[in-house]
This record gives C-alpha cells, structure tokens and sequence, in this order.
C-alpha cells in the first residue's frame, strides 16, 4: 500500500508565510526618500527572514503574495511590482539555497551578500529596461530629462547606463545592504518564532534534573 505524499508545508508554516507577507505588504507602502526618485523601505526583509526559516520556495511564495497584495493599490499599472518582485525574486533565490546548504553564520553571510549582489544587478537591469522607459512613458518625461535629473547631483553623468551605474547601483547597494543588516539582526531572536518552536522547560525532580524541550504539536 502506497504512503501518502509528504505536504511540503505543514499548516503552521503556510500560516507563517500568509503573516510574513502580511507584514511584507505593510512595510511596501512605508517609503523612505533617499535620492531624486528612489526611495527605500523594507518590504523584503519579512521575505528573507522566511527564506532563511523555510527555504528560498517559501520565500518566493511571501514575495509572490506581496506583490500580488501590492497590485491593490498599484499606481503603475503593476509594473513596479514585476521590478520588485524580479529584484526581490534576485535575492531571496541565491541567498535561500546558499543558506540551504550551508546553515551557520558564514553561510547566512555569505547568501546575503551573494543575494545582494544579484539583487542589485537585477535592479540596474530593471530600471534601464522597464521602470525608467514605463515611468518616462506614463508621466511624458524622456531619457534625456531623467539623465539631466542625474546630471544636477553629478555632472559626469551624460547617458543612462552611466545614470544607472552612478546612482541606481549604489541605491540599491544600500537598499539590500540595509535589509540584510536588519535581517542578520533579528533572525536570531525570530527564529524561534519563525520555526514554531516553543521554549526549553527545565525539570528538577529527586528522580531526573535537566532541560527538555516540550512536545512539539504542530499540525
């Protein structure tokens, strides 16, 4: 007789992905202005911190829910949700599997900055092929404005891909840079909650003294 097939999520995890991603699609709409057009906020780090705990499936699943939720109130069309989701999609997949493989300090370190790298190359391309045409387009402002845009902070910049490289990239440097802190920061003391355990209890008796975890009953 056959076994059945093993979920790959229990119900206490595929409820902690629909939290994470509540949480997600609350931070998306808190914005931090940090230069001319760009603004940061940390609508990806809920979607780390589940990659770390679940793996890089479940962190695509919190990042695919966010940007769903962020089509409610899009005012790009959906657009800058596929941006952000390909951008976030960048990071969550390298750094999920690097973390997979190797679950220690270095390995957390190591997928972040990985992650990082890819998510910020993702956003150069990104910007130079889809948000920046989309967003010239929409509000009836050609290249050549946003480059004279760059040009005011720097004046070296001259062409898109120089706008791009100058400003784009270290923006985004920072971004990834900032949630990967955050990240590293809280992991730890999320993790219980993050994998649904529950804490030590310590039993002192004549018969038996020392810590045991009690019974787990996830569903």
């Amino acid at each position: 007789m056959s076994q059945p097939a093993k979920r790959r999520f229990t119900t206490r995890q595929l409820a902690t992905i629909a939290v994470l991603a509540a949480v997600a699609s609350v931070l998306f709409l808190l914005e931090i202005p940090v230069v001319l057009f760009y603004k940061l906020d940390f609508s990806n780090l809920p979607v780390l911190l589940g990659t770390f705990a679940m793996g890089p499936l479940a962190g695509t699943m919190i990042l695919l829910v966010k940007s769903a939720l962020g089509l409610l109130h899009s005012t790009s069309q959906g657009v800058g949700e596929l941006a952000d989701f390909l951008m976030g999609l960048a990071m969550v997949l390298p750094a999920g599997f690097i973390y997979r493989f190797n679950k220690s300090r270095r390995g957390a370190l190591t997928g972040m900055v990985v992650g990082g790298v890819c998510a910020t190359v993702a956003g150069v391309l990104t910007n130079v092929y889809i948000l920046i045409p989309f967003y010239g387009a929409a509000y009836g402002m050609p290249v050549e404005a946003i480059i004279a845009m760059g040009q005011s902070l720097i004046p070296s910049i001259d062409s898109l891909w120089k706008f791009v490289f100058v400003i784009t990239a270290p923006f985004n440097v920072l971004k990834w840079t900032a949630i990967s802190a955050v990240g590293w920061l809280l992991y730890k003391p999320l993790s219980p909650l993050l994998h649904g355990r529950k804490s030590v209890k310590c039993v002192v008796t004549p018969a038996a003294k020392g810590c045991e975890a009690p019974e787990n009953k996830e569903a």
